[in-house]
């Protein structure tokens, strides 16, 4: 993804208001739990009983692919690249070839003009992969353009995942049946409103720290033991052997962020050893002659495409390009054209006019430019992996949707009935040599009516059943990545004496929400954390605890989220978690003991197989779920745990759904085991989850909600068959860019 689009989104994200009154019910006290924990040296801890019952609660049973190992390499001396002619053990077929000459592309000697599309395997079930990148034909597509998000396939250290929403292969082998060319971009870095630009989390928690997107020794070494893996599996595909691929990136517009021209020669010496010397290599950089000097290869045979804001007349920057490339060895490309933009938490929803888009599209085609539209698709940030930008400050943050619908000519659902598909169908028809692919019609939606959940547990509930090899503990508060929890949430622990500290507590540097907690066992509330207020990365300020007269210490609870890594620009290197001390009326608390709360991500599979019984039988106290039903109704600020079922009567009634979240807090759903994403209709735009139809099932289906804050009143959920971007309080909900 360009820079440029930073200057272009409004860029405003309203500050978010805590809602609802606070609210105590009586339990065993969680003083009592945490009392019984046993110190421990800081280290990353195994998952235990309170994995077991937290996960038995969301009863994650499959749809998530199983890790192969890495192959071992050592970190301190990797193994030289393969040499150049390791691949070329496969002959050219049948004269294939892809090449740049007289400053035109040429497939098999013939020219050949690139109208392609991005369309990334991460963000679609893989049971839609042929249903998108058919509507993508439909278009007039004769290319894809994907990345390969290093995170998704190597989501810890060592362990390597290429099966399910990772199969990578799998899914350039049905490009390949589908008569679509391929452009490849592995990274390691991609950008992409993507966590960490798809870099491994893993990679922050590293010591020294590591320099990411340089020259940093320590870091080149993991790219290359990752790209000793990756390379492989897609040199077999390329074009002149057979297979689909015409191009792979180097990096990811690097002339928007450094000049390390060592990093990127490093990068292609790697690519060449793996792919040999014919396949095309690319860059692209936003079309300035600044991030061209910067980004560009010159000397390694490199091709310099370009990408630039759509309403910027082309040829002027095409003409730009051919300075940073060879003679005769620059056909104009952008290889970023952009249908829509990108939405964050708290925005409205950006849309670009479908006329003036393909307009601007017609103006690169009418004189034998090449275009790739970015996105043709967009799909969805399923689990975790949303990323995030920042303004002019780190605490300016900005997390991405869910929703990755990006206002493309393919909706999030896959859907062409719309005027921005149809706009850009008529100019590419114009262009292209053969008539194009029928259109498919929408796939049917469905609405299953209301979903009524009940409340199973109360998070803190959980923590009387934790055993201690579960915690870490530290004088200060740690990462989340220094523990080892590298998405989701962290339990922060810690216990003062009312009398020794103040009321005020700040927390300068959270990242990237916290809810704050106290209790004391003498009170009324036996020990029932009280909600307190919370803390935010882009609103940070002191909260003012009550007083309590407590006759033993009082317990300080701080429930951080990761909301997402930032994907791009200076403050990349994102950690999470409590990343400062902690004052409390001006006094550094020490003594923290960090609890990770266990989620599953898109790619992670659980040790064990729980059955979704459990969750209302043997882990679940029946006293305790007697209160929790009794209090079902009420409004709470305490992350609590809410289980619903429906059924769908017959196969054929098994369709593309969403999941309305209106009245609700914030939190995160799972359908079927499967991590569908956050919700936070409170903040907007995004009202709906999409549901696709592979995750549901003929007979019952299960949700399970994670709510953070105060769920409906009712504890339902609708069914819906249509998307809903005007949540928030903004009374116009659409940014017309």
């Amino acid at each position: 993804m360009h820079s440029e689009r930073e200057s272009e989104s409004d860029g405003t994200t309203s500050t978010a208001t805590t809602r609802g009154p606070r609210e105590s019910t009586t339990t065993k006290t969680v003083k009592h739990a945490m009392a019984r924990m046993r110190r421990r040296s800081t280290a990353t801890t195994n998952t235990t009983l309170f994995l077991t019952v937290l996960i038995s609660l969301l009863a994650f049973l499959a749809f998530v692919p199983v890790f192969a190992p890495l192959p071992s390499l050592a970190f301190r001396n990797p193994p030289p690249p393969p040499p150049p002619h390791h691949r070329h053990r496969h002959n050219n077929v049948n004269g294939r070839k892809f090449e740049i000459e007289d400053d035109m592309f040429r497939k098999d000697g013939e020219p050949f003009r690139i109208i392609g599309g991005d369309l990334h395997y991460f963000r679609i079930l893989p049971q839609h992969w042929e249903d998108r990148l058919l509507r993508a034909k439909a278009l007039g597509l004769n290319t894809i353009q994907t990345y390969v998000p290093w995170n998704l396939h190597e989501p810890k250290p060592g362990k390597l995942v290429f099966s399910g929403i990772a199969d990578l292969v799998s899914f350039l082998k049905l490009c390949q049946k589908l008569d679509l060319l391929v452009m490849l971009r592995p990274g390691p870095y991609i950008c992409a409103e993507w966590d960490l630009g798809g870099f491994p989390a893993w990679l922050l928690a590293k010591k020294p720290a590591l320099k990411l997107r340089s020259s940093d020794r320590a870091y080149l070494q993991l790219v290359e033991r990752w790209w000793g893996v990756l390379l492989p599996k897609i040199a077999p595909l390329l074009y002149d052997i057979g297979g689909p691929i015409v191009m792979v990136q180097i990096e990811n517009e690097f002339g928007s962020y450094g000049d390390d021209k060592e990093y990127l020669h490093h990068l292609v010496t790697l690519a060449r050893a793996h792919l040999g010397k014919d396949i095309i290599l690319y860059t692209t950089d936003g079309g300035t002659r600044e991030t061209l000097m910067k980004g560009t290869i010159r000397g390694d045979a490199v091709f310099a495409a370009v990408d630039f804001s759509t309403g910027a007349e082309p040829w002027p920057i095409f003409k730009l390009q051919k300075q940073f490339n060879a003679p005769g060895k620059s056909p104009p490309l952008s290889s970023e054209f952009y249908t829509g933009w990108l939405t964050h938490w708290g925005e409205k929803i950006a849309k670009t006019d479908a006329d003036f888009t393909a307009s601007y599209l017609e103006k690169i085609l009418s004189q034998n430019g090449s275009a790739v539209l970015y996105m043709a698709h967009g799909g969805t940030n399923f689990g975790f992996y949303n990323g995030a930008n920042t303004g002019n400050s780190e605490s300016d943050y900005q997390p991405d949707l869910t929703s990755y619908d990006y206002d493309a000519p393919i909706k999030e659902s896959g859907d062409v009935d719309n005027p921005k598909f149809k706009a850009i169908r008529r100019v590419v028809e114009k262009f292209s040599p053969a008539s194009l692919p029928s259109v498919l019609p929408d796939n049917e939606k469905a609405g299953f009516g209301p979903i009524q959940l009940q409340k199973t547990a109360l998070l803190f509930d959980l923590l009387d059943m934790l055993d201690p090899a579960d915690v870490v503990e530290s004088e200060n508060p740690l990462s989340m990545e220094s523990v080892g929890q590298m998405f989701g949430f962290l339990l922060y622990v810690s216990e003062f004496g009312g009398k020794d500290y103040g009321s005020s507590l700040l927390i300068s540097k959270v990242h990237d929400r916290a809810q704050v907690f106290i209790s004391c066992p003498t009170e009324d509330n036996s020990g029932r954390p009280t909600y307190v207020g919370t803390i935010e990365r882009w609103s940070n300020r002191a909260l003012s605890l009550p007083n309590f007269r407590c006759g033993s210490n009082i317990s300080l609870f701080v429930l951080v989220e990761n909301m997402g890594r930032v994907n791009y620009g200076p403050y990349m290197f994102d950690e999470k978690g409590i990343l400062s001390s902690v004052y409390l009326g001006g006094k550094v608390l020490r003594g923290w003991k960090m609890i990770p709360v266990p989620f599953h991500n898109l790619n992670e599979v659980p040790k064990i197989s729980p059955i979704l019984e459990i969750a209302y039988s043997g882990l679940i106290k029946a006293s305790a779920r007697k209160k929790l039903e009794h209090n079902a109704g009420n409004i709470t600020k305490e992350p609590a745990f809410y289980v619903g079922r429906f059924s769908i009567d017959k196969v054929n009634q098994v369709k593309d759904t969403y999941l309305s979240f209106s009245g609700w807090g914030k939190g995160i759903v799972f359908v079927n085991e499967f991590n569908l994403g956050r919700f936070w209709p409170s903040f907007g735009p995004q009202c709906n989850l999409y549901v696709p139809a592979p995750i549901l099932r003929h007979g019952e289906n299960l949700v399970v909600i994670f709510e953070l804050e105060s769920p409906n009143s009712e504890l339902v959920i609708h069914s819906v068959n249509q998307p809903d971007f005007t949540c928030g309080s903004s009374k116009s909900n659409v940014l017309q860019l």
